[in-house]
């Protein structure tokens, strides 16, 4: 459906002091250098069980936070029944393509508040979501973020290195999403458990969706009239458990590897992220995936969300994976050119096991 939102209003919300001068520059560590200039874009939405009772608001302890609030001209049960990344960006404080830009870069945080006919609301926002939750709710624990990444990953010459031209499409991208069932991730693991020994453990959802969609990728790239060499997969993976001792930081690591058999790609994406153990994160200071972020678990006092989504980013052949609220399922979000989009929407393999 098509949805129209009306901007209300729009504010700087600048912080009560000044930011303290030792504070004011953060460095970069190697991994920050890495990544090209994107950020991920994720709604919440909630319906409006308590809305009408609490009244919201934003402290923040830095040069201030864009805030805008918004009516939406239909319902929430509307907006979610069938949703389309595209629609859904006018839900956003900016659009992913200006994250992208200077705009973007100079924006540490914003927040569009979205306020539905039937009274919920969907909220967009990223940085320090839990703590701002939190909050609202009426914690009193701090939060005491730790900034010392480039003290274990010192940040080195990378000139000539432009992350962002491989990754930052500047033609005409679109988002859309599939859902993986719980019957589905089954069937992928049944399939997928013959490149496992009777040792190994199960393949997590993660695993086999990811290796999943990799597949239909290299499909879908074997059908252009130019054929890659190879097909890279860059997988996002959570650091902080892996370094010893342990730290309260994310970064990603890197896998590359074209394989024609889904069961091979799920063993091959597996023992690629297990590598990344202390010893190869101790190399990388010197010169299994199964969990995904807990999205749902953001409450700000009025209950759990109905949904989360995040419709889109700036980036082309991008997936993006949540887990859905009964917690057995997986949501991607896929973006990637419009041309390219038709062909994988009408995949007859990802239409067997995603709806």
């Amino acid at each position: 459906m098509v949805m129209d939102v009306e901007i209300i209003s729009k504010e700087i919300i600048k912080p009560s002091s000044p930011t303290p001068h030792h504070l004011r520059k953060f460095k970069l560590s190697f991994l920050d250098q890495l990544p090209p200039l994107f950020h991920f874009p994720i709604i919440w939405f909630y319906d409006n069980k308590k809305f009408n009772t609490y009244e919201f608001s934003i402290n923040c302890n830095d040069k201030g936070v864009d805030y805008i609030q918004a009516q939406v001209l239909c319902k929430l049960s509307q907006a979610i029944r069938n949703p389309n990344g595209d629609d859904l960006i006018q839900f956003l404080p900016f659009e992913p393509d200006n994250s992208c830009n200077d705009f973007g870069k100079e924006v540490l945080l914003a927040v569009q508040y979205n306020i539905f006919e039937c009274g919920g609301v969907a909220i967009a926002v990223f940085n320090f979501v839990n703590a701002w939750a939190g909050t609202c709710r009426g914690e009193s624990e701090a939060i005491s973020p730790i900034f010392d990444a480039h003290i274990h990953f010192p940040p080195r010459d990378i000139t000539g290195f432009m992350p962002n031209e491989a990754y930052i499409s500047k033609e005409k991208i679109v988002t859309r999403r599939s859902v993986f069932n719980k019957s589905s991730i089954a069937a992928l693991r049944r399939e997928a458990s013959t490149a496992f020994g009777p040792e190994d453990s199960v393949a997590s959802r993660v695993e086999v969706v990811s290796a999943f969609i990799w597949m239909r990728f290299m499909v879908m790239a074997r059908t252009r009239a130019t054929k890659p060499k190879q097909v890279i997969a860059v997988h996002a993976v959570n650091l902080r458990e892996r370094m010893v001792p342990q730290l309260p930081v994310h970064s990603f690591g890197n896998l590359a590897r074209m394989e024609k058999d889904y069961h091979f790609l799920v063993s091959q994406l597996r023992n690629t992220i297990l590598e990344i153990n202390a010893k190869y994160l101790k190399k990388l200071q010197d010169g299994p995936v199964g969990d995904l972020f807990p999205v749902y678990e953001v409450d700000f006092g009025m209950g759990k969300p109905s949904w989360v989504c995040c419709p889109g980013i700036c980036c082309k052949n991008a997936v993006v994976m949540m887990s859905t609220k009964d917690g057995d399922g997986i949501e991607t979000w896929v973006t990637m050119k419009e041309e390219d989009m038709a062909m994988f929407e009408n995949d007859q393999e990802l239409l067997s096991y995603a709806r």
